[in-house]
């Protein structure tokens, strides 16, 4: 998946102000973003967290994921750092979509998990494709990074498209009752990292 480059634009937030940059997709017309902070062309070890969307987590405020607590906690470290990047990428619901997304909503609510879900609905358990962050990260001049994630994968996949992952930060936060199943799932399916040091062997 190639993205390029459109537009830059400031964007005030209750954390700092970031730079917003906007990538498309020319065959898609779907549309991502680098949210940046301070200086980070060149440098190495950059705070960083790739993100995907989820329109009821992060606009919402959902208690049935922590993906809106992880953006929130994400900003709050960068600017808490002075420099940072968020690759906000558009592929709700692990790449199923908001549509989709509800309807496994649906069968979660009548006593599936998360990946039971996806799975009835015709669907693998994790459909994100993360090669859009090779031109996202290649236009920041960024080659090696400090990723807060849980996710083993995506760490894989960040050096996979040639980006150097020095450190894992565990990003753990939003934990409640309405997601206790979800995180588990997660954990005992999905192969995340909770409770885990932060360091990368």
């Amino acid at each position: 998946m190639t993205v390029v480059y459109v537009a830059s634009c400031k964007l005030p937030t209750k954390h700092a102000e970031f730079i917003m940059h906007i990538f498309e997709d020319p065959d898609t017309g779907k549309e991502h973003i680098a949210l940046v902070l301070g200086e980070v062309c060149g440098k190495d070890d950059i705070l960083c967290r790739v993100h995907s969307e989820c329109l009821t987590g992060d606009s919402l405020f959902s208690m049935r994921c922590d993906c809106g607590s992880q953006l929130d906690l994400a900003m709050s470290r960068i600017a808490a750092a002075g420099a940072g990047v968020i690759l906000y990428l558009r592929q709700e619901g692990r790449g199923i979509g908001l549509l989709n997304k509800i309807r496994a909503y649906e069968l979660q609510d009548k006593g599936a998990d998360t990946v039971e879900a996806n799975e009835r609905l015709g669907f693998d358990v994790d459909l994100r494709d993360y090669t859009m962050c090779k031109n996202m990260f290649h236009y920041l001049e960024i080659s090696k990074i400090s990723l807060m994630t849980n996710n083993p994968i995506k760490i894989k996949a960040m050096e996979k498209i040639g980006i150097e992952v020095s450190q894992r930060i565990p990003i753990e936060t939003g934990h409640n009752d309405h997601n206790a199943r979800y995180l588990a799932t997660k954990e005992g399916k999905l192969g995340h990292l909770f409770g885990k040091k932060a360091n990368i062997d």
